[in-house]
């Protein structure tokens, strides 16, 4: 069985169960005892961390992914990852000094609509510490081809970890004031348990002998630290600029809306994990035609599962809402649609982002991702104010389908590979037919009777056009996929 099949496979059903425990959470447990002011809190300090976590890493855990494996023998593998992992540092030591020295003007700035906020801006910052060197050692352990108990932490331990503090504050043993300072922990906790399994993994002899090499490394993780700030920046603006344009309550509702649509990624979050160290091997060894090969199936591969999620969530999108305590939940299912219509256009372009991270036009990244954060932050201001939460979905669905587009452009003008076939579109045409069958057939049961009975007939409808189309083949190249 081959390493991405093995690998993803595992970490699918890993993110499956995340996805769950964090439905669970989303849909019931914040709303019902966090309630939409502190569940908006919430989600704003996360998002905030999130924009404020590829500043604070510095870009290390990329470039673990990129150097590792061009490294041929241990001691200089191990001169590398001691120097890289006190790169984060060079960010953290003076992000440290500004948040002391300015809290108060931090705070009062970004509490000026809803003033819940001023009391919690350490977490942004702690939250942010916490996740950066998670990642960096998640990436410590990818390299090793190990992803999938870092996948677990990653996926399934915030949500159990949320779960845990929401039982607490049901139970009223735990207040909401309290739940994000737990919570804060708890993310240490997991930073802790990265790093113990990355050394059990591979324990480098620590040199203060940094590679010959550092220049470009530094470099390179410089444009990376740049490039992901800005990524990250188009991922949660949305999220903080909601807020300064909206209730908090809004937040809230966009929330649970987003969180619905990245079901659509699943299998790309599950795959990645993997592919990505074997993409930069690839580039490495400078084998393009392994190279090409992992482009194409991963695309194909990605577009024919998440194309099957997309259909799941959107054609039993009301019934899911019905199940919602909060009938102003349900106002963003136009939400759903536009997002996870973004999504699946990204899992489509497969393994081009790692392409374009850790190929030797890496530089490429930073004029794409700041141009993408400067667009969705313009059309943001612009759309939330017309449309409201809908047109924070429109701006980032604009923002994603021309990018994506311009970037497998790119490539295609680099090193002469695309993505697409005709498969692809005959994926895209069975996606179409089986919603608008579906989309006009109305089931009038209980929801959840609902969601059984459209989902099986989603499946087999799905199946049938895969077949017809002679595509169902192409699942079985995941089993091919070794490294």
């Amino acid at each position: 069985m081959g390493i991405v099949f093995k690998q993803t496979s595992w970490n699918i059903v890993t993110i499956s169960i995340a996805i769950l425990i964090g439905g669970v959470n989303t849909l019931y447990f914040y709303p019902e005892f966090l309630k939409d002011d502190y569940y908006g809190l919430v989600v704003f300090l996360l998002a905030t961390s999130n924009l404020l976590q590829p500043l604070m890493s510095f870009g290390a855990q990329h470039t673990i992914i990129k150097f590792f494996s061009s490294f041929n023998d241990k001691k200089k593998k191990d001169q590398f990852l001691s120097s890289v992992i006190f790169l984060p540092l060079f960010f953290i030591i003076p992000i440290t000094f500004l948040v002391v020295q300015f809290h108060d003007i931090i705070a009062q700035f970004l509490s000026v609509k809803n003033p819940i906020i001023e009391s919690y801006v350490w977490v942004i910052f702690l939250v942010s510490f916490a996740t950066s060197y998670f990642e960096v050692f998640y990436s410590w352990s990818r390299v090793q081809f190990k992803s999938i108990f870092g996948n677990i932490l990653k996926e399934i331990y915030p949500r159990i970890s949320v779960l845990f503090l929401l039982v607490l504050v049901s139970l009223e043993v735990l207040n909401k004031e309290n739940f994000v300072w737990w919570l804060t922990g708890l993310y240490y906790l997991r930073l802790i348990l990265m790093i113990v399994y990355s050394f059990y993994l591979y324990k480098p002899v620590f040199s203060i002998i940094i590679p010959d090499n550092f220049k470009e490394i530094l470099s390179y993780s410089f444009y990376i630290l740049l490039a992901g700030s800005a990524a990250s920046f188009l991922i949660d603006i949305d999220k903080y600029m909601i807020p300064q344009k909206q209730a908090i309550s809004q937040t809230a509702y966009y929330a649970v809306a987003v969180f619905i649509a990245t079901v659509v990624e699943i299998p790309g979050r599950a795959m990645f994990q993997i592919l990505n160290p074997l993409v930069a091997k690839s580039l490495n060894d400078q084998n393009y035609s392994e190279l090409k090969y992992l482009y194409k199936n991963s695309s194909e591969n990605l577009l024919l599962i998440s194309g099957l999620f997309f259909l799941l969530i959107n054609l039993n999108i009301d019934s899911f809402y019905l199940l919602l305590n909060n009938q102003f939940y349900s106002n963003a299912s136009l939400v759903v649609l536009i997002i996870s219509s973004a999504k699946l256009i990204q899992m489509s372009f497969g393994c081009g982002p790692a392409i374009l991270a850790t190929s030797t036009f890496y530089r490429i990244t930073l004029p794409f991702s700041i141009s993408m954060a400067i667009s969705v932050y313009l059309l943001n201001d612009y759309l939330i104010d017309l449309y409201g939460i809908n047109g924070a979905a429109i701006s980032t669905f604009i923002v994603l389908l021309i990018f994506t587009i311009l970037k497998i452009l790119y490539i295609v003008f680099k090193i002469k590979i695309q993505p697409y076939s005709l498969n692809s579109l005959k994926i895209l045409f069975s996606i179409f037919i089986v919603y608008l069958i579906n989309y006009f057939i109305n089931l009038d049961y209980n929801p959840l009777l609902n969601i059984f009975i459209r989902s099986v007939g989603i499946t087999i409808l799905y199946l049938i056009m895969i077949y017809f189309f002679g595509i169902s083949q192409k699942l079985k190249n995941l089993l091919n996929l070794k490294f």
